[in-house]
């Protein structure tokens, strides 16, 4: 099990400063922001699940991390329609 800093693509930022990080678990990809597991992409049923959007950072880390996997994600209200659990 190996974390993997979630480096940004397409947000403005440089980068996260080690507070979003990846896992990788068989088929599922998980998102941690500040230690908190808040997003996974479940690829043998292409799925994206949300659990947590409590702060802006936490928001931009998640729509970084569903962009990168291929899934649209342009603000908080669609997000949590689309994915959130």
């Amino acid at each position: 099990m190996e974390k993997i800093e979630l480096v940004p693509i397409y947000s403005k930022q440089k980068n996260f400063h080690g507070k979003a990080y990846i896992i990788e678990i068989g088929n599922e990809t998980n998102l941690y922001s500040y230690d908190f597991l808040v997003a996974r992409v479940i690829k043998y049923k292409n799925v994206a699940e949300v659990y947590s959007l409590e702060s802006d950072s936490t928001l931009r880390h998640v729509k970084e991390f569903l962009k990168q996997a291929g899934y649209p994600a342009t603000n908080k209200k669609q997000i949590k329609k689309d994915y959130f659990i």
